[in-house]
């Protein structure tokens, strides 16, 4: 006992012999550690893949041995690495002209008539067969007369969809809905609908839901996988130079099979969380499709969990609300699935060992669960599932000791509460109250996820923006949340999630301190140096000390550049 002792206080106090001395000294800078019991340290040590030392930069310059790499900080800000709670991999959909119709808000999107005019004039310029996409709001979505029927007058030979950016809703013409395999004769998936003539069996091109995800996942799989491993490869790449080191995907873009090759093909350099997102058929969940799927595809990544959409929007009238919608007397929303398969889900969840997310928005789905729950098991059984509600947006202040005993973790979405103040054009009217700091205070585990634009920078600019001044994150909140509270959504906060001695050593060294700089420099932050595992696996002046590199100049981003996604 002695001499683990004697050992100890040599690695932390004194000079470290060839043996014990740690791969790297990161000294002089202001290390936020995102621990509550010591958020701010000078320095750290890291040895392998773990950090082994914090404290002052005179303790831990002592350690470094003779192979020793010394990073001088310089004062540079550090942080754990971020860890994205929520995204969709691969990024981006089908190969597509996409369609760039004429500037409008986010909510309502361009008009029936833009999008016609627009249409018919790329169908005179572009060959017939090419895909045309392209984002709408409610004026298309809700326009009876912008269905299949008059895309087809419009462009016969051209697959057209159009689709919400917040990911619920679209309409497709008849070319499309062919490559998306969905016929006249096809009843809709569970979960999801078919929007169909008025007393016809034909389908009128309307896709919600379930129905809509998965003919875009057959659309999406007729591209190669050489096309999604570059495009996972550039995500990953740009990532690392946003300091993050951590992401978890609602893998529903691609099929199950199709996503494990491309996972191993591109070798992403961070730790990657895929999280099954089944698809359904008309007669239920399909959950055999993820079940032959490979659990540990690459050193970095694994599958793990599983993830229901239970109900959509308010943008569009989908969440299921406890008050009517204004405007439409009667209509609450509705929930995707019936509760009977909503007790099958939980019921599931009680007896697997894979983590259950819900997709949750609406206030009355959040109270309907919690209910179900409460029925179902005791809290304590529910505590060790940590149920995670996606989006959560509905977890109201009534609900926040219900959801607290049942060990529910929150992940909310900061660009979908743009403030209009920082962005006018994407900021939505707010239905559903934002949710950040009471949820924190009232002891809800509560992570941040992108599911949207995935710069951590913007989305913290975001969450310590809201407009409710009530409800914003101060930084160091929002970073916690990034990181020790994603950690703690996958069940990895003994790995990771703060830089304390025995973590993993995630970390990113910033080209600017996030926690003083003007709101709005946030988003042009960089990291210079990026280390997954204790391995450096980006910086910025490669073959270059850190020591040598000048603090570099950042230039403002545009929050503008990204929208938000509710899926």
């Amino acid at each position: 006992m002695k001499l683990h002792l004697l050992i100890a206080a040599q690695m932390l106090l004194g000079s470290a012999t060839a043996q014990t001395a740690p791969d790297y000294v990161l000294t002089g800078g202001k290390v936020f550690t995102a621990d509550v019991a010591r958020p701010y340290v000078q320095a750290l040590a890291v040895r392998g893949e773990r950090i082994v030392a914090v404290g002052t930069t005179a303790q831990i310059a002592k350690l470094a041995g003779p192979r020793t790499r010394r990073i001088d900080l310089q004062g540079r800000t550090v942080v754990p690495g971020f860890n994205d709670a929520h995204s969709h991999l691969p990024p981006g959909g089908a190969s597509a002209h996409y369609i760039a119709f004429p500037k409008a808000d986010l909510l309502s999107g361009p008009s029936a008539a833009q999008v016609m005019d627009t249409l018919a004039a790329l169908v005179r310029t572009l060959p017939p067969g090419t895909l045309l996409q392209g984002e709408i709001g409610l004026q298309v979505l809700q326009d009876p007369k912008l269905r299949r029927a008059q895309l087809d007058q419009i462009a016969p030979k051209h697959p057209v969809v159009l689709h919400a950016p917040w990911g619920h809703g679209s309409v497709a013409n008849s070319e499309a809905l062919r490559l998306m395999n969905i016929s006249d004769n096809d009843a809709a998936p569970v979960g999801g609908t078919y929007g169909r003539v008025e007393n016809s069996p034909r389908l009128n091109g309307l896709l919600n839901e379930y129905g809509e995800w998965a003919g875009l996942r057959v659309l999406n799989s007729r591209l190669p996988d050489s096309t999604w491993v570059r495009r996972l490869r550039a995500y990953g790449a740009e990532s690392l130079r946003l300091g993050l080191t951590s992401v978890q995907d609602m893998a529903g873009n691609l099929p199950p099979d199709q996503t494990i090759r491309v996972v191993k093909a591109a070798q992403l350099p961070l730790r990657h969380r895929i999280i099954a997102l089944p698809m359904a058929t008309s007669r239920g969940i399909n959950h055999r499709e993820w079940a032959s799927v490979a659990r540990q595809p690459t050193a970095l990544a694994r599958v793990e969990g599983v993830k229901y959409i239970l109900d959509a929007t308010p943008l569009e009238g989908g969440a299921l609300m406890r008050r009517p919608y204004p405007g439409r007397p009667g209509w609450h929303g509705q929930l995707n699935f019936p509760v009977d398969t909503v007790r099958q889900m939980l019921r599931r969840a009680l007896t697997s060992s894979q983590p259950l997310m819900l997709h949750i928005v609406g206030d009355s789905s959040a109270s309907l669960v919690l209910r179900l729950m409460s029925q179902m098991a005791p809290d304590s059984a529910w505590r060790r599932k940590r149920v995670r509600f996606e989006h959560g947006d509905g977890v109201a202040p009534d609900l926040h000791a219900r959801a607290k005993a049942l060990g529910i973790v929150v992940v909310q979405n900061p660009s979908h509460y743009i403030n209009p103040a920082v962005d006018k054009q994407h900021a939505l009217a707010p239905i559903l109250a934002a949710s950040f700091r009471s949820l924190l205070e009232s002891g809800v585990a509560f992570a941040l996820g992108s599911d949207g634009p995935s710069n951590p920078f913007l989305n913290i600019l975001f969450a310590t923006t809201l407009a409710d001044p009530k409800e914003v994150l101060t930084r160091e909140q929002a970073v916690r949340a990034y990181t020790t509270g994603s950690a703690y959504a996958e069940f990895q906060e003994k790995d990771k999630g703060t830089l304390s001695v025995g973590k993993l050593a995630d970390l990113a060294v910033l080209s600017q301190d996030i926690f003083t700089v003007p709101p709005p420099a946030l988003p042009g932050t960089v990291s210079e140096l990026t280390m997954v595992g204790g391995k450096v696996v980006y910086e910025a002046k490669r073959g270059a000390p850190l020591s040598q590199a000048a603090p570099r100049s950042v230039k403002k981003s545009n929050p503008t550049a990204s929208k938000p996604k509710q899926k």
